[in-house]
């Protein structure tokens, strides 16, 4: 016949017991905690995101984007919740597969290609060069030279150091991924030469340029890399 449990090992067997599952009801509520703190549970929002990779310049379309699901703490800060907000707008930096898209990386509405682009203060002035196509690309620095002919033929440096913003096929292709999609005829304009450079200058830059363009004829000069942009 099986003897009974003495009194004090049932009673450490119930106390074993609770404490068991006092333990698994801590665990768990430590696990929500984290859960919730780390943004792993509570409501999700839908973000639009790039669907392949897209260059800056380039015009949205609804193509380009697909949308994804986030932790609303982890949602950035400015995303766009509609593929029809993002389409017909001009991305202003790359964007790589699956990245965000958000207000700040966007042109504003109905901006024009190249306008989006063009920092507040600067303009963007067209130059005629007989550069080798993919010589220069965007984000490059040149000098450009106009030599005068009339009078006392001299060359002079009109603007130094001016970013190039965009490049320009002469048949209004641009050079490079990064600027499908903007439609620019350069051909059209009545521009000649194997690419035109698009460079940004402040106001009075763009006056001493115009004047050079009308009276002397234009060369580019490529400046070396910043180093420390590298």
């Amino acid at each position: 016949m099986r003897r009974p449990w003495p009194r004090t090992s049932r009673r450490f067997l119930a106390a074993s017991v609770g404490l068991a599952l006092l333990a698994a009801l801590l665990m768990r509520s430590y696990l929500a905690h984290a859960a919730a703190s780390t943004g792993l549970t509570g409501p999700s929002v839908q973000v639009v995101v790039a669907a392949q990779s897209i260059g800056r310049g380039h015009t949205l379309t609804p193509a380009d984007l697909k949308t994804a699901r986030f932790p609303q703490a982890y949602a950035p800060p400015g995303s766009i919740s509609r593929i029809v907000e993002a389409a017909g707008r001009v991305a202003l930096s790359d964007l790589s597969i699956g990245e965000a898209v958000t207000q700040t990386r966007l042109a504003r509405v109905r901006a024009g290609p190249v306008s989006s682009l063009t920092p507040e203060g600067l303009r963007a002035f067209a130059v005629p060069t007989s550069l080798p196509p993919g010589s220069v690309a965007a984000g490059d620095h040149v000098d450009i030279l106009a030599t005068y002919s009339g009078g006392q033929p001299h060359t002079e440096t009109v603007v130094d150091g001016v970013e190039v913003l965009l490049v320009l096929g002469v048949s209004g292709s641009g050079a490079g991924s990064s600027q499908k999609g903007l439609g620019l005829d350069t051909s059209a304009a009545g521009i000649g030469g194997s690419s035109t450079l698009l460079v940004l200058v402040a106001p009075e830059q763009e006056e001493r340029l115009a004047y050079a363009r009308a009276f002397a004829d234009l060369e580019v000069t490529i400046a070396p890399a910043d180093p420390s942009a590298a």
